[in-house]
């Protein structure tokens, strides 16, 4: 099965409000890039990938949680990060019943975290293509 189609189905499965919250975040995820790659790891999570992992979502007790694979080298102006702010790598947020999903700032969360990653790759890149110094060698 197509890990879009599992998402689906995990869905469409969770019938109260997280459900709905969850069909949102995904949708406002995928809405901030068309090259978005969605992929289902560790035993039932939604992953998100644009040039690495940007998040992963999961439906817990009372909340849906979106972290954020690099949330702590991402800029936050607009404060979403609300959990995991103790973590050296992985921010995260929280939603509960009737919070409202400001998708703005959230796609711009979601673009910073694609820009973050195609940096990495970049760096990786370029580390990769660097030659070694050969010694001067005099006769």
């Amino acid at each position: 099965m197509h890990p879009s189609e599992r998402i689906d189905e995990l869905i469409a499965g969770i019938t109260d409000w997280r459900g709905k919250t969850f069909a949102s975040l995904r949708k406002t995820i995928l809405a901030a890039d068309p090259e978005i790659v969605e992929e289902w790891k560790w035993m039932g999570s939604p992953v998100w990938y644009r040039d690495g992992i940007i998040a992963v979502a999961n439906a817990h007790k009372g909340k849906v949680k979106l972290t954020f694979a690099y949330g702590a080298s991402l800029p936050d102006p607009d404060k979403l990060f609300n959990a995991g702010l103790e973590g050296n790598a992985r921010r995260a947020i929280d939603f509960f019943e009737g919070d409202k999903i400001n998708e703005r700032a959230l796609k711009k969360l979601i673009r910073a975290a694609i820009a973050f990653n195609q940096g990495k790759a970049k760096q990786k890149a370029a580390a990769g293509t660097r030659t070694k110094v050969q010694p001067n060698k005099e006769a």
